[in-house]
C-alpha cells in the first residue's frame, strides 16, 4: 500500500493511493495511518492534489558511511558500527518542493538514500523483531553543505539547513528493502546507481542500533546510508532519487 501526505481544496490529509474509475485517486484516511489506515470516504483524483512530505518525524536519524564505495570515496575506511546523526525536522520538504542552497556555503551534495519510517513507539528493539515496528520505506535525499561539514569537524551545521531533507513521494508499506535498485540523477545524469543489498548495516541493525539509543516515535525516520556518487548541486538543477519498488522523489535546486 502506498500512503501519502497531501494537499487539496479543502486542507491536508493521509491518504492511501489507489484507483478508481480507471484513474489514480488519493483516499482520504482518518486521523494517522500508522495503527490500521481507516478510508473516509473522500477521495480526489492524484493529479487534483500536491504530495508533501508522507510523514512529519519528530526527529531523521541518518546512518553514515553505510556503502563500503562511500566511506572510501569520503577518504575514510567502513565502520565497522553504525556512524550516527540526526537531521531536524524542520529540514523536511515534500517532493517537487525546493532544496534551497544557504548562501553561506559554495559546495551542496546531493545523497540518494532508502528511508525507513516507524509506525509504533519503540526502544531497545532486536534486530529480529524490526519488522514489527517498521511502517513502510520511503526515499530521501540526505542534502549536505559539503564544505561546512569538513570546515566544522562535525555534521550538524552542514546537515541541518532548511529543506536538506527531501522525502517522499509516498511511504509503501509492503517492501522488502533487503534488494532493491537505488539511483540518483542530476538533470538526467546518473550519479548514484547501486543495491540495497550493498548496505554495510542492513535495515533491521539499524533499528536495533537505533533504538538501543533513543525512543523512536510513529512517523520517525531512518535514512539507511547513500552509495557513492555524492557530487555537487547547482541552483537551476534538478535532482532525482528513485528506489524499486518504491518510485522516484524530485527536487528542484535553488538559491536561497
Amino acid at each position: 500500500m502506498r500512503i501519502a501526505r497531501i494537499a487539496h481544496s479543502e486542507g491536508f490529509a493521509f491518504a492511501a493511493l489507489g484507483d478508481a474509475d480507471g484513474q489514480e485517486v488519493a483516499l482520504e484516511i482518518a486521523e494517522q495511518p500508522f495503527v490500521k489506515p481507516t478510508p473516509t470516504g473522500r477521495h480526489w483524483p492524484l493529479a487534483d492534489v500536491r504530495l508533501l512530505a508522507p510523514v512529519l518525524p519528530t526527529k531523521v536519524v541518518c546512518i553514515g558511511k553505510n556503502y563500503a564505495d562511500h566511506a572510501k570515496e569520503m577518504g575514510g575506511e567502513p565502520p565497522a558500527d553504525p556512524v550516527m546523526f540526526i537531521k531536524p525536522s524542520t529540514s523536511v520538504i515534500g517532493p517537487n518542493s525546493p532544496i534551497r542552497l544557504p548562501a553561506d556555503s559554495s559546495r551542496v551534495d546531493f545523497e540518494g538514500e532508502l528511508a525507513v519510517v516507524i509506525g509504533q513507539q519503540c526502544k531497545d528493539v532486536l534486530a529480529e523483531n524490526a519488522a514489527s515496528v517498521i511502517f513502510g520505506y520511503t526515499i530521501g535525499n540526505d542534502v549536505t553543505a559539503r564544505d561546512q561539514q569538513r570546515a566544522d569537524g562535525q555534521w550538524t551545521r552542514g546537515k541541518s539547513h532548511d529543506t536538506f531533507c527531501p522525502l517522499g513521494p509516498w511511504v509503501e508499506t509492503a517492501l522488502d528493502p533487503d534488494d532493491v535498485a537505488i539511483r540518483t540523477e542530476l538533470d538526467g545524469d546518473v550519479k548514484q546507481d547501486a543495491r540495497t543489498s550493498l548496505l554495510l548495516h542492513d535495515v533491521p541493525l539499524l533499528v536495533e542500533w537505533v533504538t538501543r539509543v533513543m525512543t523512536m516515535l510513529p512517523g520517525d525516520v531512518i535514512l539507511t546510508g547513500t552509495p557513492a556518487g555524492v557530487g555537487p548541486m547547482t541552483a537551476g538543477q534538478s535532482v532525482s532519487v528513485t528506489v524499486e519498488g518504491i518510485g522516484t522523489l524530485t527536487n528542484p535546486v535553488v538559491a536561497k
